[in-house]
């Protein structure tokens, strides 16, 4: 259990510390932003309360809300998030393999499962940042062309860092 919390604790820093020092200057005609963060979450233990799920997430977007000046939407998008986590988590693995496999890594759930679940989770929580952001019908186009090249581009960094740190499955 401490070993879980130390490895977390850690990949928390790093991944916010990469995401306001490095990619909060990089995107394309704000057009294509990388939210690369947000894979704390995704990676977040299978077991873990729903409760601190919620409070994490919170935790997660208030920090970099407070890097971005944003006001609470980092906040909003990954509590979002969170509740997507637990719906998709919930439909797609069964309660018995929760001991089996620990997180949701590529490593341990494969390709095809990790890369459907990151879409899924990376696109709620840009349609609710991106929205709150814009917060206007006229530019809905736009908005939706925003969260479309962002997703993919976030999901492109997330999927590299993945296999940068891959672990096979242990039989």
């Amino acid at each position: 259990m401490g070993r879980v919390v130390i490895i977390n604790s850690i990949r928390f820093v790093l991944l916010i510390a990469t995401q306001v020092f490095l990619f909060k200057n990089i995107g394309y005609y704000n057009l294509s932003i990388p939210y690369l963060y947000i894979l704390f979450i995704l990676l977040l233990p299978f077991g873990i309360p729903n409760g601190l799920l919620f409070v994490l997430a919170f935790v997660t977007g208030i920090t970099v809300d407070v890097f971005y000046d944003t006001l609470g939407l980092n906040a909003i998008a990954c509590t979002v998030m969170a509740f997507v986590r637990i719906v998709f988590i919930s439909v797609t693995v069964q309660r018995d393999g929760f001991d089996n496999e620990p997180e949701p890594s590529l490593g341990i759930m494969g390709f095809r499962w990790f890369i459907f679940y990151a879409v899924i989770l990376t696109f709620f929580h840009h349609l609710i940042l991106f929205s709150f952001e814009t917060f206007k019908f006229s530019e809905l186009g736009f908005t939706l062309i925003r969260v479309v090249l962002s997703t993919f581009f976030t999901v492109f960094l997330i999927l590299i860092t993945e296999f940068a740190f891959f672990r096979k499955k242990i039989r």
